[in-house]
């Protein structure tokens, strides 16, 4: 008797559960990514001869929750047309009945590993200012994540960034989605989920998520989980009781002040919108006072001071020009 390798066995084993796309326009190449509900390969759409990310559920039942999930994942992000949320090409199923969708393949790093490579926290807040506003876009349009984190967060390879995995998504309300599910059974419950059911990640969800509140969640979660990314990009360390300057003496008072408003635990006291917190990012950016913080007069005159710096050099030069004028004229 001849016995099969364990690599062999692997290799029969991942072209048993690989799907069959050989009736679709896509053919597989590898895999990406593995989830608890679906797996991203990499594919090639022969027809228009680009690559895609192709996501496919791990279970075949076209009847199951999950199924209509993906579905309804994919539905959610194709009427999202924002830069920052990857475009969805196509959706359908595999001979087994396994619902797939396509979807734009985005080359670049996760925000995790983009920070991992880029010390500047300027750098890091004009990435989370487009975060916010990509975020923004989906409330505007009656959307929360509700997992956001640094793994579903994208840095392109030209600087792009992107926000993914919209798989538990909630619509707020129904009137303002930005695509028609009147077809669909979900819409008879747009969250299938139900009060008690922890939807998140640890240290980046809400604490009314973490509390199973299904029917509190709205824009304030997610808006506490930008909040946790923005800990994590000011501190390289996963949330936790330590406020970002105990962790990172770089981190600025204002800065700080707008990643602990953003995740107060009290929503009422956080931001009440992505927007906001986009806004209050900018001014940080800008060298603007920010709503969450409430500046000393020695720290206005700092801060204007480092944001006018080449100004008081001219005019410090000016100065300096006209005494040595004086002086020389007078000898």
């Amino acid at each position: 008797m001849k016995w099969l390798s364990d690599s062999r066995l692997d290799h029969l084993r991942e072209l048993a559960t690989k799907p069959d796309f050989s009736a679709t326009k896509y053919r597989l190449l590898n895999e990406l990514a593995s989830g608890g509900m679906g797996t991203v390969y990499l594919g090639e759409d022969t027809e228009l001869n680009r690559r895609v990310a192709v996501k496919v559920l791990n279970t075949p039942d076209p009847t199951s929750d999950l199924h209509q999930r993906m579905v309804r994942e994919a539905q959610i992000i194709a009427g999202l047309e924002h830069p920052g949320i990857v475009p969805v090409h196509d959706v359908g199923t595999v001979a087994d009945g396994r619902v797939f969708y396509a979807m734009k393949y985005v080359r670049g790093s996760r925000l995790d590993e983009y920070a991992a490579h880029t010390e500047s926290i300027g750098e890091r807040l004009r990435k989370f200012q487009l975060v916010c506003d990509a975020v923004a876009f989906a409330h505007a349009h009656g959307v929360i994540h509700r997992d956001l984190k640094p793994q579903n967060i994208m840095i392109g390879s030209f600087g792009e960034v992107l926000v993914l995995d919209w798989g538990v998504a909630k619509i707020l309300r129904k009137h303002e989605t930005p695509v028609s599910l009147e077809a669909d059974t979900l819409i008879k419950n747009p969250d299938d989920t139900q009060h008690g059911t922890v939807i998140g990640t640890r240290n980046y969800m809400s604490p009314e998520q973490a509390r199973g509140e299904i029917n509190e969640l709205d824009e304030r979660s997610d808006v506490y989980s930008l909040g946790s990314v923005l800990y994590f990009l000011l501190t390289n360390r996963s949330p936790s009781d330590a406020r970002p300057r105990t962790l990172n003496p770089k981190v600025s008072k204002p800065a700080e002040a707008v990643c602990l408003k953003a995740m107060s635990l009290e929503r009422t006291a956080r931001y009440a919108t992505a927007a906001e917190l986009s806004s209050d990012v900018w001014r940080l950016l800008d060298a603007e006072p920010v709503s969450a913080y409430r500046e000393t007069v020695l720290e206005k005159i700092g801060r204007w001071a480092g944001k006018n710096r080449f100004l008081i050099l001219l005019v410090l030069a000016y100065l300096v020009m006209r005494i040595f004028l004086i002086f020389t004229s007078r000898s």
